[in-house]
């Protein structure tokens, strides 16, 4: 693939929404169903034009004229909806895009994955009561009861068994080790074909990963019309990976994100104390990370300064 012709590059100047069929393609996660609402075109319609000025820079400056952009954020905040309409609208820019799935890239399926972030959790709450010297048998039998009940990561059980706070901070720690990093996530993998889209491949073997230990599988995929390499994950900005041209974050606050996961829980339930957990230490993730995004865009569809970010996280 030869560099790409700037005379042929889109005029962002002038660049209007083109009119949205009933679907679009989406990300490559397995089983992943996309649903477009008014408030994600709204998103998509006030960045893409600031992002396509960003992008054809970029894409002058690679030799094979391709550029690699991330969408990131919390849960329920609408990546995936947001990164098909951008992929959509580079497309019919005149850009081939393609939308990858950073959740197809955690080294376990997500079941044992789960597992796994309980037992680090736990493992290192119990480790944190020992280190204190308060863990005894007593202890060992409550947890046991709590772990039953699901109830282990609650901050309301501290009233009745304080030393489970030493437990809670204690496990909250181990696991804050582990979300999000190279133990977790498989880095070098997404360096490894983002690596490979820049320097003009056209294939690449791409993962799959469904629910379970069967469901795991790989395509080589034509990326020979591609310009634009869209990502779409939560940790789509960490610095354990390398090559993101244009990181988005689509941000949302704590209040925002437990709002939105309550109103899409179709069975009633609410999240449990650990899954609640697990999202407050993504969302430091993705504060630590803010700073690097070129676009951060609120909850409401504005483009937020990383001033304005600061200043409205403080806030909440």
């Amino acid at each position: 693939m030869k560099k790409l012709d700037a005379a042929l590059l889109p005029d962002f100047k002038t660049w209007t929404a083109p009119p949205l069929p009933s679907e679009i393609p989406h990300g490559d996660m397995p089983g992943d169903k996309v649903h477009i609402g008014d408030d994600h075109i709204a998103k998509a319609n006030r960045v893409f034009p600031a992002l396509l000025e960003k992008a054809e820079a970029v894409l002058q400056q690679n030799p094979f004229g391709r550029c690699v952009v991330t969408v990131c954020g919390g849960s329920g905040v609408g990546k995936s909806e947001t990164a098909s309409l951008l992929s959509y609208y580079f497309t019919q820019a005149g850009l081939g895009s393609y939308t990858l799935s950073g959740d197809n890239y955690p080294h376990r399926v997500p079941m044992y994955n789960d597992a796994e972030r309980l037992r680090i959790f736990r493992e290192g709450g119990i480790r944190g009561l020992i280190t204190s010297g308060v863990y005894c048998a007593d202890a060992a039998a409550i947890l046991r009861e709590l772990w039953c009940s699901e109830e282990d990561a609650a901050p309301a059980k501290v009233k009745e068994y304080p030393w489970l706070a030493l437990y809670q901070k204690a496990g909250r720690a181990a696991l804050a080790g582990y979300l999000g990093h190279p133990a977790e996530q498989d880095f070098a993998q997404l360096t490894e074909i983002v690596r490979q889209f820049k320097n003009g491949a056209d294939t690449i073997w791409l993962k799959r990963m469904g629910r379970s230990d069967t469901e795991l599988y790989y395509e080589n995929v034509d990326f020979s019309a591609v310009r634009v390499l869209i990502i779409e994950w939560t940790h789509g900005n960490s610095d354990y990976y390398a090559g993101v041209d244009i990181p988005i974050l689509l941000n949302s606050t704590p209040q925002e994100t437990a709002a939105y996961r309550k109103l899409r829980n179709r069975d009633g339930k609410t999240d449990s104390a650990f899954t609640t957990m697990v999202l407050e230490i993504e969302q430091r993730l993705l504060e630590q990370q803010a700073h690097k995004a070129a676009f951060i865009i609120a909850k409401s569809g504005k483009l937020l300064s990383y001033a304005q970010y600061r200043a409205l996280m403080a806030q909440s």
